[in-house]
């Protein structure tokens, strides 16, 4: 019992802060695609989403003390990550967002995690045809800014509403939204491939049409 414990995020955590830095690459692995595509999402551009990921890992590691569990660590994590792609959209564009939660003080040490493994993996099962598959990230990428995450974190990453809210700061009314937008927006684009899909294999179509 105690050693399946160690295995979870929280024994991981409590590991992790007295000592044992290396599992922190145990901790981080799993989302290590969810990192990458949140900051696909915001920044629509492959090799700053991977600076930005590798550095949204970086900063959750030095930051890993101010984790309190109040939110799943995936939430916290996401939010990291938007965080670090909104200052890059600043730093680029001279937009003035604000943040959506400050970290505290730096916590960094001698330790500096392993880079992330699976960036380019992004896989969409529900998807069958290439064409479908590519056809789907373009019009994702041809989002508005706030429609792409909200559906990115609620259809891509699973993330339910409350997280999607509390990572993105904006209220559930706003997720609905969005998300409602988004999908109806998608529809509309991918319209033309979906005709030519067999009624056996368009079942991938429930993605975009879940209940909110």
């Amino acid at each position: 019992m105690k050693q399946a414990c160690s295995t979870t995020e929280a024994g991981l955590i409590a590991r992790i802060l007295a000592g044992e830095k290396e599992q922190f690459h145990e901790l981080i692995r799993p989302f290590e695609r969810m990192v990458y595509l949140t900051l696909i999402s915001v920044l629509k551009n492959e090799t700053d989403a991977e600076d930005a990921a590798q550095e949204t890992v970086i900063s959750a590691y030095r930051h890993l003390a101010s984790f309190r569990g109040d939110a799943k660590f995936s939430t916290w994590l996401t939010t990291i990550a938007i965080n670090e792609g909104r200052k890059r959209l600043r730093k680029a564009k001279g937009a003035a967002e604000e943040s959506i939660e400050e970290l505290g003080e730096d916590h960094s040490g001698d330790f500096t995690p392993a880079p992330l493994t699976d960036w380019r993996e992004i896989p969409l099962e529900a998807l069958e045809r290439k064409e479908l598959r590519e056809a789907l990230r373009s019009a994702v990428t041809e989002l508005p800014g706030i429609y792409r995450q909200v559906f990115i974190l609620r259809d891509v990453e699973g993330l339910n509403i409350e997280e999607t809210a509390e990572a993105l700061g904006i209220n559930r009314g706003a997720v609905k939204v969005r998300l409602h937008r988004a999908r109806m927006k998608l529809q509309k684009r991918l319209a033309p491939s979906l005709k030519t899909v067999a009624p056996a294999r368009r079942r991938f179509f429930g993605l975009f049409g879940r209940a909110l």
